[in-house]
């Protein structure tokens, strides 16, 4: 494994205050600590009687060694450059973390003291002032403890933290990890990778904020590509409302919250709002809905006793209708819209999992954007909510994976389809590694968490449940918990391959052959939007940004000027008459290299952008350019706004 490699935002990583910024931009109150920096660590032996075989299993009791390898930086893996450690965790260890803190002020009485962990891969427990408080188990995702009564008296605490990763030898949520690195999947990660923090709440708290935006019906449904920002479909202005529910554990029944939406600094509604309860809020004045080329945000305040909060919303719409020509497309605030995106896995040479700052997260969305791009697809990952924030104020449509699971994959099933062979029925769960009913369970169960943690970020558009096949499983049952659980954002329920009839998406990957509209989609019979999700992937080695000999890619060049070139051919000569023919979406690999594939856009490092933005912007305005005729005049025919 290499770990020299730097990116431009690698010396200016401040080990003991690394990444410092609010890590949860719509629930954000005043006094907060970060947590991120210098960490005790160490690496022993899973205690005897644990039980090994149990993927879920962390060290029992709790007991912390009483010696220690070294520092670590948090929240950078050991398997990191940044973390200072380049250590890689094994299966029958435990990774252990030990912090002294102390809070940013003495609690008052009855106050409450939070204890966030962004991110732990894969299972952990938590300790305070020796007192466990409690664990988590899944990769991904954010928990929060109430550590309250574990502080100890005194002015000094500590925290520790012991974690278990058995990366792919379970049905564990595990994404492009592997033991076995190389192609298209990545050295592994564990334990913190995102920011840890605490805060101090009253006892009747904002512990839930929900902002559901609504352009109001027969306001802007199919406006058309001469409407305004603020235009309804017959020229006049949209109205909206936000649907928002403020959610505490310890506040009384009959308690309400003060709930302030603001446009640049203007009032547009108020209202006390029932804790537990969903209202309607009006606003006042002309609409200015959310797109990428205009991404509007709302401010928005809640107070609930002594308790203050901030926010965001923004208004928009997602959904199905037809264009001009009786094509399906997507539609956006009730327009057709064409999303041309990019795969995006997230990946840093020296953070791994963790972008080295918070300006190097903006970095990503903003070269798409001046690349004329306007979606990335998130790919097997879950980033930090501060990714999504930057793509809300930014302007770039999300399309959010989730994380794969699942024992090993066949790999006939999850790489013959590429060469066009039939899909399977992957309710014979055994062909996709998903025998094991217990896994299963678990991945609905993060599957639907994932939802209701980005359930609010406005950019999102689309969920993924599926890809390629791995670890797929009743995909069709799934495509419809997630239409229950989220009902306002589409489905692609099996992305590339092994197609079960389901979601909103006929969603296509498409390497080894032309990018070519299917005949039997063009005859009618399927309903759903033809996108393809996956396509290019051509390479490019730059000399001196390589992450190591292994070189992966589905075509290779041997300079910028000749890789431009053949994108431009792949464009014009297959995508824009695609596009004219009905093609709704397409997801281009991909942003950046990642190890061993050196398919990106831009080096893994971020040095060398090798398709200049100009010319990339320059192809992606004529694929809007191929949808334009069908789009001008499009009426509001069939259209399905979830």
């Amino acid at each position: 494994m290499t770990t020299a490699m730097t990116t431009p935002w690698t010396d200016a990583v401040d080990p003991d205050a690394p990444l410092p910024e609010h890590p949860r931009p719509q629930l954000v109150r005043g006094g907060w600590l970060s947590l991120n920096g210098r960490w005790r660590y160490a690496m022993t032996p899973l205690g005897a009687g644990t039980g090994a075989d149990d993927p879920l299993a962390v060290d029992d009791p709790l007991d912390a060694p009483h010696d220690w390898d070294g520092d670590i930086v948090v929240p950078f893996s050991p398997e990191t450059s940044l973390s200072g450690v380049g250590r890689a965790l094994r299966p029958d260890q435990t990774l252990w973390y030990r912090r002294r803190f102390a809070l940013p002020r003495t609690p008052a009485q009855g106050e409450r003291v939070l204890l966030h962990l962004g991110a732990v891969d894969q299972s952990c427990r938590v300790a305070v002032d020796g007192v466990e408080v409690g664990g988590h188990s899944g990769g991904y995702l954010p928990f929060t403890l109430d550590v309250t009564h574990a502080l100890a008296p005194g002015s000094e605490h500590e925290v520790t933290v012991a974690v278990r990763d058995v990366t792919d030898g379970s049905w564990l949520a595990r994404g492009k990890q592997s033991s076995r690195r190389g192609g298209i999947w990545y050295t592994p990660q564990s334990g913190i990778w995102q920011t840890v923090w605490l805060e101090i709440v009253p006892r009747v708290a904002v512990d839930g904020l929900r902002l559901v935006p609504h352009l109001d019906a027969g306001a802007g449904a199919g406006a058309g590509a001469g409407a305004g920002p603020g235009a309804g479909s017959d020229g006049g202005p949209r109205t909206g409302h936000v649907e928002v529910t403020v959610t505490s554990a310890h506040a009384s029944p009959g308690t309400t919250a003060d709930v302030t939406v603001r446009a640049d600094g203007e009032v547009v509604a108020t209202a006390a709002v029932p804790v537990g309860a969903a209202a309607r809020l009006a606003l006042a004045g002309v609409v200015r809905p959310w797109s990428p080329e205009d991404p509007y945000l709302y401010d928005v305040e809640v107070a609930l006793g002594d308790d203050r909060v901030t926010s965001y919303v923004a208004l928009r719409s997602f959904g199905v209708g037809r264009d001009a020509a009786g094509h399906p497309r997507l539609l956006l605030n009730g327009a057709p819209y064409l999303p041309v995106g990019l795969l995006d896995q997230g990946y840093w040479p020296d953070g791994g999992y963790t972008a080295p700052s918070d300006e190097a997260l903006a970095y990503d969305v903003l070269l798409a954007r001046r690349s004329g791009f306007t979606m990335l697809r998130k790919h097997i990952k879950v980033e930090p909510l501060r990714w999504y924030h930057h793509c809300d104020r930014l302007g770039m449509l999300v399309w959010q994976d989730a994380v794969n699971g699942g024992t090993a994959y066949r790999p006939l099933v999850i790489t013959a389809p590429v060469l066009g062979t039939p899909a399977l029925d992957d309710r014979r769960h055994g062909r996709f590694g998903r025998q094991d009913a217990d896994g299963r369970q678990r991945f609905e169960v993060e599957l639907r968490e994932m939802i209701e943690h980005l359930r609010d970020v406005p950019s999102i558009a689309l969920w993924v449940p599926f890809n390629e096949g791995w670890g797929q499983f009743d995909a069709a049952r799934v495509a419809g918990l997630v239409r229950t659980w989220d009902p306002t954002r589409l489905v692609d329920h099996a992305s590339g391959w092994h197609d079960q009839g389901a979601g909103d998406l006929r969603s296509l990957h498409v390497y080894f052959r032309p990018v070519r509209v299917p005949r039997r989609w063009r005859r009618g019979g399927d309903e759903r939007v033809l996108a393809v999700t996956e396509y290019g992937g051509y390479s490019l080695l730059e000399p001196g940004h390589g992450w190591g000999p292994g070189v992966f890619g589905y075509r290779r060049y041997r300079s910028r000027a000749a890789l431009t070139r053949a994108i431009a051919r792949l464009h014009d000569r297959e995508i824009v008459p695609a596009i004219r023919r009905g093609l709704a979406a397409t997801v281009y690999t991909q942003l950046s290299d990642v190890e061993d594939e050196v398919n990106g856009l831009v080096t893994y490092d971020r040095r060398v952008v090798k398709v200049p933005e100009a010319a990339m912007r320059q192809i992606n305005d004529r694929l809007r350019a191929a949808a334009a005729p069908g789009f001008a005049g499009a009426a509001d025919t069939l259209g399905r706004t979830p």
